[in-house]
């Protein structure tokens, strides 16, 4: 915060009338989606593509200044996103509501820019948030399906999925999940509440919906590959809550890939989060 003070410390923040006015700064967030598959995941990176990058120089470019933006939610390498929203400060030169068709031609074909708002001038897409929403895809066939590579976990063997959604019960509500953590992460509080998670069986894919307050390190996917241990027989469901109340991560197992998970919604009210796990609970389709 202090940072953005002296940033902007000669400019007036209007975050609510639109008259065009020189210095007036505003506060915008960006609505994304995004096939992970060629970045280093969102944040930027020294070296390596990432999507926090490529929206940066596509903001900058059409501003004429530096632009830094801010990530609801840091996907790692290879992880999609639906609905990833990210928050930057710019003038009022061009209007809120036609960026996403001045940046469509500065952005590569896997970003997109699906919507712009003016948020209020302390609005926050990583602090202001409710809670998220992870989908993990699996693929459960005799044969891989080429068209969801990209996109899914393919499983030969068949996976019971009534298990695993016994298994998932134990995760849901607050606990600490430093069983469930990444390794080499930076110390953060491990304690999380998650308001649902899902496993739903549609013909030959495995879904896996979770919403949560917040999510440490890879915490999905080694939610999903410790499902998957269990719809394959190699571990119960009561010793998935085991290893959650040990909190120890090597007896875990091992992450699912990057690319089955994709960040679906950030949620910015409470009405809309509860919308969602309503319908989530009733197997219906949030997106």
């Amino acid at each position: 915060p202090s940072r953005r003070r002296s940033l902007f410390r000669n400019c007036r923040f209007d975050s609510y009338t639109g008259g065009a006015q020189m210095g007036v700064i505003k506060n915008i967030s960006l609505r994304l989606a995004y096939d992970g598959t060629e970045f280093y995941g969102f944040q930027r990176q020294s070296s390596l593509p990432s999507v926090q990058q490529h929206v940066e120089e596509a903001l900058s470019g059409i501003y004429g200044r530096n632009i830094r933006i801010y990530g609801a939610a840091r996907t790692d390498s290879g992880v999609h996103a639906r609905g990833q929203v990210v928050n930057f400060y710019g003038d009022d030169t061009i209007p809120v509501e036609r960026l996403p068709y001045a940046l469509k031609g500065s952005l590569p074909p896997a970003i997109v820019v699906l919507s712009a708002t003016l948020e209020r001038e302390n609005f926050s897409v990583r602090h202001d948030n409710k809670g998220k929403h992870y989908r993990y895809t699996l693929v459960n066939d005799d044969v891989p399906d080429p068209f969801m590579l990209r996109y899914a976990w393919y499983i030969r063997k068949p996976l019971n999925c009534e298990s695993m959604k016994e298994a998932a019960s134990y995760l849901k509500g607050t606990h600490d999940f430093s069983a469930f953590e990444g390794a080499n992460t930076t110390p953060m509080n491990p304690v999380k509440t998650m308001y649902g998670i899902f496993v739903v069986s549609k013909k030959n894919r495995i879904i896996i919906d979770v919403v949560g307050s917040g999510f440490l390190y890879h915490m999905v996917r080694n939610m999903a590959g410790a499902l998957v241990d269990v719809g394959m027989g190699r571990k119960s469901s009561q010793r998935i809550e085991e290893i959650l109340k040990g909190g120890d991560r090597r007896k875990l197992g091992a992450t699912a890939p990057a690319q089955g998970l994709c960040l679906e919604e950030v949620y910015y009210s409470s009405e809309r989060l509860n919308q969602a796990l309503v319908a989530l609970e009733a197997g219906l389709d949030t997106v």
